[in-house]
């Protein structure tokens, strides 16, 4: 009879199978490997901290009232051309905190480590709704926001003004804004004189339409990223040493000798406020269907200046809800980090006359910090009907320093006819001079 007291018999192999010790997750906090024998990029991203979120919300604004600190009243504007608040009621004026200040945004960026998000900027929630509504503490009433295409509205009973200052989770109020200095005139004449430049050749409907009195103001949607990085790179570089022709005729060649070096470099910097778009429209730069990368040719904006949000800013304005998360953002900031680092090591392999050409780049990318903002653009758009739905052509002035960009659709046989006669013309030149000299 056996001993029931007596431990079970330990397997002649150890146990793999479903229940086994191997098969059971690893305990909350714990690393099922260690760290120390992970290539440097996984194991930095694996012993990364989780993101922290910088609380930037206006909670003297939560409910839905900016008042007046002199009177009290709610009916604010932002004055043009300044960074100010204007109350309509008593005339008073004050300024917005800049988030600079305000939570220290311009701090720090050299020890930045991990992800560090500003509130304004956490993830989309997708069942987040459009529609606001506030109960008007001046009589009761109940109002309603539709943050698709206002941040603002009056209540119809005793005329307060109320604005969505919590920061939802539709993506709709970001964590600060760079108020419009250039006011909407100044626009219409940079527009005006852009196209005049051009209206030679313009598209006959497009002069006839040209109306620039429609230019509307927008505040697009941007990430605005600091960042911790160091970038390494390796590849050949050549040194020229001789070059000479052999061959005679239309079998003549140039060769040239070169020393071949393999060449690395290793950089670490910081970056600043790099804007990114935030949204999938503006983001898209399909040259076949708009126009939309003009919007980069009127960097930069005074980031700087941003102030903290408050939708009083948004008044006699539209803008465009973020619709982008960090994660989705990550690709195209490491693209662009990839190229500042290349233009750091860049007067370093100066000394190769051939070029550099690099084979192998290593981004990595110690800490990030995220602050969602609404920049100001004055946008003039037109659709030129085509095949494919046509193009629809823009043209930008940034709200802050008036640089003007934009696109005017062309007379195709105009332009062709133009380098037609250029070309000939310095022809006749060149043959008149060969005839001189001969």
């Amino acid at each position: 009879m056996s001993n029931s007291n007596l431990p079970p018999p330990i397997p002649a192999a150890p146990v793999t199978g479903p229940g086994s010790p191997q098969d059971v997750p690893p305990l909350p906090g714990s690393l099922p490997v260690d760290p120390a024998t992970l290539p440097e990029p996984i194991r930095e991203e694996l012993l990364a901290p989780d993101p922290v979120a910088i609380d930037t919300s206006a909670a003297e604004l939560k409910d839905g009232l900016n008042r007046c600190p002199k009177c009290g009243a709610t009916d604010i504007r932002h004055k043009p051309g300044s960074d100010l608040l204007v109350c309509l009621y008593c005339r008073n004026e004050w300024d917005g905190a800049r988030v600079e200040e305000e939570f220290g945004f311009g701090e720090g960026i050299a020890q930045l480590k991990g992800t560090v998000i500003a509130s304004g900027a956490r993830d989309i929630a997708a069942d987040a709704a459009s529609l606001m509504s506030f109960k008007c503490t001046g009589c009761g009433a109940e109002v309603t926001v539709n943050t698709d295409n206002a941040m603002t509205a009056r209540c119809h009973w005793c005329r307060h003004v109320l604005g969505v200052n919590e920061q939802v989770a539709n993506g709709a109020v970001p964590d600060a804004v760079l108020p419009f200095h250039i006011r909407k005139e100044d626009a219409v004449a940079r527009i005006r004189q852009f196209v005049d430049k051009r209206r030679l050749f313009a598209l006959k409907a497009f002069k006839e339409q040209f109306t620039p009195e429609n230019v509307v103001g927008v505040y697009l949607p941007y990430m605005i990223v600091d960042g911790n990085v160091s970038v390494g790179v390796a590849g050949q570089g050549e040194i020229q040493t001789r070059e000479y022709t052999r061959g005679s005729g239309d079998k003549k060649k140039t060769y040239y000798d070169a020393d071949v070096y393999q060449v690395e470099r290793h950089v670490d910097f910081t970056v600043d406020d790099l804007p990114l778009e935030s949204s999938t429209e503006r983001g898209n730069l399909d040259t076949k269907t708009n126009t939309n990368n003009i919007i980069n040719t009127i960097l930069p904006f005074d980031t700087k200046n941003a102030v903290k949000w408050n939708a009083s800013y948004l008044s006699g304005f539209t803008s465009e809800k973020r619709n982008t998360d960090v994660e989705r953002l990550r690709p195209r900031l490491e693209d662009q980090l990839l190229s500042v680092g290349r233009a750091q090591v860049e007067a370093s392999v100066r000394r190769y006359d051939r070029g550099v050409r690099w084979e192998q780049e290593r981004l990595s990318v110690h800490g990030t910090r995220w602050v969602s903002m609404y920049l100001p653009v004055w946008l003039y758009s037109y659709h030129q009907p085509g095949r494919n739905g046509g193009m629809l052509h823009y043209i930008a002035v940034n709200g802050r320093t008036g640089e003007t960009m934009g696109s005017v659709p062309v007379q195709q046989w105009k332009l062709l006819t133009a380098a037609l006669t250029v070309g000939t013309f310095l022809e006749g030149i060149a043959l008149w001079i060969m005839v001189a000299a001969s």
